[in-house]
């Protein structure tokens, strides 16, 4: 659903055994069809290199994808001779494709035409490493752009045409919207009112041509690699000069209401009280944050509120619950990180932000993170809940009315747990969080101990919740 480049390598029952009820016994490659660009298992051992080299092909060419490849058990001590084996190439590196050059015409004219005009950045931008040529075309042209949970950091978040802070007027309002490897999918609404002007101009530019015409009816379909395309459009933008005004009531309307949010977060982020609330908690951690690091993050509130105030200036450097809002990816995705991390760039540091009942999926996976004492800082924005929960002495009379298992909200989760006593379980370093000052202390602590992990459990009030104008992060989310 995400569309990453993956291949996944699966063990099965002997081939001897098929149809006999094997330990295990399942049928691998059909389930997985459903799910994969390319799903096989090879007809022999001799055959497993020329396989690999079409599931890496399949999983990068076009719009990438996973793709699954099994190896039933006999094979594992199978022996065969050498020269049996079908060796071949590494497959080349992805073709670039080209949109049509008058269709790039078009698209130009509808860019020059526009009253209110709107780049959004997705992954797709991302991952065909179009952060030069978008760059060029938002100060060129002067635009503002909006960029999706992985879009972040192509064009630095801190980019004065950045209007993620007035993300909700900056849909609704504008009247073209071209889309660079991004889908009108819930992340943006399906592109259709009344979170959209019912005339919008979409002009979508896409490697996977099944893509285009998804939910809308585009003025323009650009179908390419977003890099080739970024550049052709900035050929036709050199060729006969124009940038939209800066001056435009546009870009007036855009200002103020990032201004005003802006002004609404930062309120909320100074207050003083205990226990802290979530725009307090990303202030503080938004202060200290290493400009290179990579920020993997999960959870309901904690991942929509804290995409919205800890920036990423770089490309690729995040990594958060993606097109399908998975929970529970969050520390595998932060110890994959962490590796590639450890062996590309040492020093560079991993932060995981995790909410409470995220955190719950996938928490033993600390163990891994210390088994191989990977440079990653976990933080957990603990609420006592799901979405909210309730403070320990709330707990203690509910309780009065029964059982927890009858009176508890399921959303509940059991106040105050010291999830970083996971952590000093396996000899990284734990905190327990509850004031802004423990919570800079420990912070600065676990960034400069470069020796081992640590996992910071941040106390904040249960109800704590959206500044008032924003949306619940399934249904009107602010991905």
């Amino acid at each position: 659903m995400s569309k990453r480049p993956l291949i996944v390598i699966g063990g099965s029952s002997e081939r001897s055994q098929e149809t006999m009820g094997a330990f295990q016994e399942f049928p691998q490659v059909e389930a997985c069809r459903l799910y994969s660009k390319f799903s096989v298992r090879p007809s022999s051992i001799a055959a497993i290199p020329s396989v690999i080299e079409k599931a890496v092909r399949s999983s990068i060419y076009g719009r990438p994808g996973a793709c699954y490849v099994d190896i039933p058990a006999d094979f594992v001590t199978l022996q065969v001779n050498v020269n049996s084996i079908k060796y071949v190439e590494c497959c080349m590196p992805p073709p670039v494709s080209m949109a049509e050059a008058s269709a790039v015409h078009r698209a130009a004219s509808v860019i020059r035409n526009a009253k209110r005009p709107l780049l959004i950045i997705g992954k797709g931008a991302a991952y065909a490493r179009a952060e030069e040529g978008l760059r060029k075309l938002v100060e060129q042209c002067k635009l503002p752009f909006l960029p999706t949970p992985m879009g972040k950091g192509v064009i630095p978040d801190n980019h004065p045409n950045c209007v993620g802070a007035a993300r909700s007027r900056a849909l609704q309002f504008a009247d073209v919207i071209v889309l660079f490897g991004a889908r009108l999918n819930w992340i943006l609404h399906f592109g259709v009112p009344p979170r959209y002007q019912p005339d919008v101009k979409f002009i979508q530019v896409d490697i996977c041509a099944e893509e285009l015409g998804n939910n809308v009816r585009p003025a323009v379909t650009l179908l390419g690699d977003i890099n080739a395309v970024t550049k052709q459009l900035l050929e036709q933008f050199d060729k006969t000069q124009w940038q939209y005004p800066p001056e435009s009531s546009w870009w007036k309307n855009l200002r103020e209401k990032m201004k005003s949010n802006e002004a609404a977060s930062k309120e909320l982020a100074s207050q003083n009280s205990l226990p802290m609330n979530y725009y307090t908690v990303f202030y503080h951690v938004q202060e200290q944050l290493p400009r290179d690091c990579i920020v993997v993050s999960e959870g309901a509130n904690t991942m929509d509120i804290g995409r919205t105030v800890l920036q990423n200036c770089l490309p690729r450097h995040r990594l958060d619950a993606g097109t399908f809002g998975t929970m529970g990816v969050g520390l595998g995705f932060a110890i994959a990180a962490a590796i590639v991390a450890k062996d590309r760039n040492p020093g560079q540091r991993v932060i995981c932000v995790e909410g409470d009942s995220a955190f719950g999926f996938s928490g033993m996976e600390v163990e891994t993170i210390c088994r191989y004492n990977l440079p990653i800082v976990l933080l957990v924005v603990n609420n006592n809940g799901i979405y909210q929960g309730v403070d320990k002495d709330s707990w203690k009379e509910m309780l009065k009315f029964g059982d927890a298992t009858a009176v508890a909200p399921p959303v509940c989760l059991l106040p105050n747990s010291h999830y970083e006593q996971v952590m000093t379980a396996f000899g990284g370093t734990g905190y327990f969080v509850q004031t802004q000052e423990e919570l800079q202390k420990s912070l600065r602590q676990s960034l400069a101990d470069t020796t081992k992990p640590s996992l910071l459990n941040i106390m904040i009030e249960p109800q704590a919740t959206r500044k008032a104008q924003d949306f619940h992060w399934l249904t009107r989310s602010n991905l």
